[in-house]
């Protein structure tokens, strides 16, 4: 069984950091695309930060140059590093992986979800 979990949230203050960790543990053949998402409350979730198996990175708009994502595909982890929070910042940050698990022979690729971790940024 293959689950992920996120770690690092908590309160800070505007301008501040904070670190987010997903890990990934299980029967896991091989992980691609690592994602972290965020929803504030009355808002739809949004995609923050992407990387894929290869390295590469993608952001939205608001976070460029703030937050900058990473993985350990040793540890199979994913990490979200944010600086210079805003206030707007604040929502629960769910990580999401593309696994590729072994399930008694057989071969299974699909999306995971974790259960999120709640980052408040005060002003």
């Amino acid at each position: 069984q293959v689950q992920l979990v996120e770690s690092g949230g908590g309160l800070v203050q505007a301008g501040g950091s904070l670190r987010l960790s997903c890990a990934a543990s299980g029967s896991i053949l091989s992980i691609d695309a690592m994602t972290w998402y965020r929803q504030a409350p009355g808002n739809q979730r949004e995609l923050v930060a992407g990387i894929d198996s290869g390295g590469s990175t993608n952001y939205a708009d608001s976070v460029k140059g703030r937050f900058t994502i990473s993985r350990d595909t040793v540890k199979k982890t994913a990490y979200l590093q944010m600086s210079g929070l805003k206030p707007e910042d604040t929502a629960v940050y769910y990580c999401n992986a593309i696994i590729t698990s072994s399930i008694i022979q057989s071969r299974t690729t699909r999306s995971y979800w974790g259960q999120g971790t709640q980052v408040t940024v005060s002003s």
